[in-house]
């Protein structure tokens, strides 16, 4: 099986993996932390493990980051 995981190429032996199994596979760092998308469809972390990865499916990881400039609220740029 063949997919694309964050615009590469990622081959399996297995016809379908869910993933939960793909995260492992792909070794990512804090999964707790991750957002998971199919084909464009962003999924609930509670169907990681029931969610199946198919053939020629496009997955993206999306990690979410805190930040900013230190010492500026974020409300600065808008009331100065």
């Amino acid at each position: 099986m063949e997919i694309r995981v964050n615009d590469e190429k990622v081959t399996f032996t297995q016809e379908s993996v869910n993933v939960l199994e793909l995260l492992e596979f792909q070794e990512v760092d804090m999964p707790d932390m991750v957002s998971v998308s199919i084909n464009g469809d962003v999924l609930k972390r509670e169907t990681f493990e029931t969610t199946l990865i198919k053939e020629g499916d496009a997955v993206e990881f999306v990690y979410f980051m805190g930040g900013g400039c230190p010492g500026r609220s974020p409300l600065s740029a808008v009331f100065g």
